[in-house]
């Protein structure tokens, strides 16, 4: 601002200047125009004026010089100037011309003008001006403008300094709260703000606590994955200990206990391998080999293969199924169908009914797995889908219990897809699921 403010009052300055310049020239210039009708050359070549005071403006002074360097005539008398030229640099000018000259402590604007009879050089005419207005105005117009210049530049400042504390204050609680945040290691806290949410300061605390919020859920989710991994590897690991320590004290092989740790093993094995699968399918190392697959003869497969993980336990059947086309990759989806009807068959009651179905609904294809067994809580409904959570109670579960992680896979593939899978479960009265996936358009891709 303080330089905007000088480059105005520079252009005032120059401007004041030029135009009082202009009317000091237009002034010598009338008065030059009256001299020359009121001079007259007398008999000895010598050049006369008539002026009166009123001829002419009272600023104005006048000296006429001839060619032998005599004072011919003059009109008031300017101190300092009284028997020397106005401008002597300009006495040999041979066209009309305006000079500043005089001393320091006087400066006057001076218009020479030759003067000629008969195409012949005769004398030289000198008009001036006191230049003390304009340098007095000058001065005066810097110094105001200096002074308004300061004034304004303080004024800003001291707008600006306390606007930009109040502004600017939230970032400093910004700073606070993070460093809160490093010292107690607490992502619970949040920033406070009172002013609008929508200017940038308001947006900037709300991306921050937005930030807060992800990290901390993020934070919260690593440490119960942590609990759950350990609780889930503790089971089988102390019961292959046990089962080793068994057999070491019998110095004898058990076929229970070898046949206990094969099952403890294969269930680590499930563990790393789901584990590694939502690993590398959230650092989008897991590809999908993208083509177009039958789904309905893909959803007969399953259910053959599934019947006979049944057996007579609960009827498993194959309700209306339509012909559908969908761009996917077939392993992981029968791998989705799969987990989703032996999560069915496992908890649906002896006796139960499990029924699978497949229709098309506009662009679109519907896969519904649904059972007759005890449903899901309402308030586990929401959680289903997160990793390591199992709608059971009670840490202790059977061997056929799995770790889950399987809907969250079964979610994750089915994202990946273009499509999504709902659930609608009351207790007891059976869960639905359904897997909507988007229909193929006969081309093919590759993730």
């Amino acid at each position: 601002m303080g330089g905007i403010l000088l480059v105005i009052s520079a252009a005032v300055i120059i401007v004041v200047t030029a135009l009082l310049y202009n009317d000091i020239d237009n002034t010598l210039a009338a008065a030059h125009a009256v001299i020359l009708r009121k001079a007259e050359v007398n008999e000895l070549g010598k050049i006369e004026t008539n002026l009166k005071s009123t001829d002419i403006s009272p600023r104005v002074y006048m000296q006429i010089w001839g060619l032998d360097g005599e004072l011919q005539a003059s009109f008031r008398i300017l101190e300092g100037f009284a028997d020397k030229p106005f401008d002597a640099e300009a006495l040999g000018t041979d066209k009309p011309v305006y000079r500043d000259t005089g001393e320091k402590d006087l400066r006057i604007r001076v218009l020479t003008v030759p003067l000629q009879q008969r195409d012949h050089l005769i004398a030289v005419l000198q008009v001036a001006s006191n230049l003390q207005v304009v340098d007095t105005a000058r001065k005066n117009l810097t110094e105001i403008l200096s002074i308004i210049l300061i004034v304004a530049v303080l004024f800003s400042g001291i707008v600006v300094w306390f606007t930009l504390g109040q502004t600017l204050k939230p970032l400093g609680a910004i700073t606070d709260t993070v460093e809160q945040i490093n010292r107690a290691d607490d992502l619970s806290r949040r920033i406070p703000y009172q002013g609008p949410e929508d200017d940038e300061i308001g947006n900037l605390v709300g991306s921050f606590n937005q930030t807060l919020e992800r990290l901390e859920a993020l934070f919260t989710s690593q440490q119960r994955l942590l609990a759950d991994v350990s609780h889930e590897l503790r089971t089988p690991l102390t019961v292959i200990k046990g089962n080793v320590d068994l057999m070491r004290r019998m110095k004898s092989l058990d076929e229970e206990s070898l046949r206990s740790i094969d099952q403890e093993s294969g269930r680590l094995t499930r563990l790393v391998g789901g584990l590694l699968l939502l690993a590398q399918a959230e650092t989008g190392k897991l590809t999908l080999n993208m083509k177009r697959v039958e789904l309905d003869l893909l959803l007969t497969e399953v259910f053959q293969e599934m019947s006979v993980l049944a057996g007579s336990k609960v009827h498993l059947r194959l309700n209306e199924i339509d012909q559908a086309y969908v761009n996917g990759d077939r392993d992981r989806l029968k791998q989705v169908f799969i987990n989703l009807v032996a999560n069915a068959i496992q908890y649906t009651p002896v006796g139960g009914e499990v029924f699978l179905s497949l229709e098309t609904i506009g662009e679109q294809a519907r896969v519904i797995v649904r059972d007759t067994g005890p449903g899901i809580p309402s308030e586990d409904l929401p959680h289903i889908f997160e990793r390591f959570y199992r709608a059971e109670k009670s840490r202790t579960r059977k061997e056929s219990t799995g770790f889950g992680l399987g809907l969250s896979i079964a979610n994750w593939i089915v994202e990946r897809h273009g499509g999504r899978i709902e659930v609608n479960s009351q207790e007891r009265n059976g869960t639905t699921f359904a897997i909507w996936l988007p229909l193929s358009n006969n081309k093919t891709s590759q993730i």
